[in-house]
C-alpha cells in the first residue's frame, strides 16, 4: 500500500469554501480504481494549512490511474485554485 501525503496551504479567507469543495472532490477520488481511503486534517497552529493523506493500492493508481484520468480534471477544477503555494505531493511506503 502507498500513502500519498500533501500539505495544502489554502489562501487566507477561503478555508470554509475549500472544505465544502473538498467534500465534493472526495467523491471523485473515492471512485478511482486502486483507491483505499483518504483523510483531510486541519492544522491547529496554522489555520489555513491542511494535510491530505490518501492510501492507494499501488503508486501507479495515483500517478497514472488518477492523475491521467478525466476525473482528475474535475478534482483540479474544484480544488487547485485554493492553494498558494501549490502543494508538494510525496508518496510513502510502510516499513514497519
Amino acid at each position: 500500500m502507498i500513502l500519498e501525503v500533501a500539505v495544502l496551504e489554502v489562501k487566507p479567507g477561503l478555508a470554509e469554501e475549500f472544505e465544502s469543495a473538498f467534500q465534493k472532490a472526495s467523491r471523485i477520488i473515492a471512485s478511482m480504481s486502486g483507491y483505499v481511503s483518504h483523510e483531510l486534517q486541519k492544522c491547529l497552529e496554522t489555520p489555513n494549512r491542511y494535510i491530505l493523506l490518501v492510501r492507494w493500492q499501488k503508486l501507479e493508481d495515483h500517478t497514472i490511474g488518477f492523475r491521467q484520468s478525466p476525473k482528475y480534471r474535475e478534482w483540479k477544477a474544484l480544488l487547485h485554485h485554493f492553494y498558494d503555494p501549490f502543494p508538494i505531493v510525496e508518496h510513502y511506503e510502510q516499513i514497519l
